[in-house]
């Protein structure tokens, strides 16, 4: 399997009789990463497997998946708890204020009052807007809102992240 593999996903769990796979995303461009034709590379304690996708939907806040080749929920069963991969490097055209998901993890992020408040270990896609999870030695985990109130500022060049957090979201 190559090195420059980025998880995009995480299987948990069969759905319908059919073949297709209940997929939590954690990827930015979902439709993109897991549409009709896109290479999927699947890890499985030290195995590695190609698999190319049939079809995908969105449902709820899962991803539907079907890969070729794989009918039945007999077939597919043994994939549920595993990790899909990409080596896809998908890049489109990003606006303002978007970013790829390898931009954030990992920035410092810091508040006036606070100081600084740890690093993005992850992003998770709820509803209308993304909350950055920061790993925090001084906090534990932080939940940051990917809002205008609270992001002030992405530093790219820098790796640092200014935010306001408001009162209550740190105990």
């Amino acid at each position: 399997m190559a090195d420059n593999l980025y998880r995009v996903g995480t299987i948990v769990n069969t759905h319908g009789i059919k073949g297709e796979l209940r997929i939590i995303p954690i990827t930015d461009f979902p439709e993109e990463r897991f549409k009709k034709g896109a290479k999927l590379f699947l890890k499985k304690a030290n195995n590695s497997k190609e698999f190319i996708v049939e079809s995908s939907r969105k449902h709820k806040n899962f991803i539907l998946i079907k890969f070729k080749g794989y009918d039945n929920i007999n077939d597919v069963e043994q994939f549920v708890k595993s990790e899909l991969f990409s080596n896809n490097d998908v890049k489109p055209k990003l606006n303002d204020g978007e970013f790829f998901y390898s931009q954030i993890i990992g920035l410092k992020v810091i508040d006036d009052k606070l100081g600084e408040i740890g690093k993005i270990k992850e992003i998770m896609e709820l509803g209308p807007n993304d909350v950055w999870v920061v790993k925090s030695s001084k906090y534990d985990e932080v939940l940051i809102p990917y809002i205008d109130d609270v992001v002030k500022k992405v530093d790219l060049e820098n790796g640092v992240i200014k935010v306001e957090i408001p009162d209550g979201l740190i105990d």
